[in-house]
């Protein structure tokens, strides 16, 4: 979890992940990225590490970051 945090900064998503994230999410807003970012530094946001992701939990919904990269994957409403 600290090593997400401290790469914070790393974070950064391709053109496809801003569209999907945007749909799955329900999301207007200009930058993507920034908007997970400040989820996943909420305090109450649980981050786990399972393999080659991360997968944040936090505000109903569940973000996918990768490990190595720091790519934002995707996003989901949880149900």
């Amino acid at each position: 979890m600290v090593e997400l945090i401290e790469n914070r900064n790393k974070l950064h998503t391709t053109a496809m992940g801003i569209e999907r994230i945007k749909k799955n999410l329900q999301v207007e807003t200009d930058d993507i990225v920034e908007w997970c970012r400040r989820r996943i530094l909420q305090k109450d946001a649980k981050i786990e590490r399972l393999g080659k992701n991360w997968y944040i939990i936090v505000d109903d919904c569940k973000i996918t970051v990768n490990a190595y990269s720091y790519t934002i994957i995707t996003a989901h409403k949880i149900k």
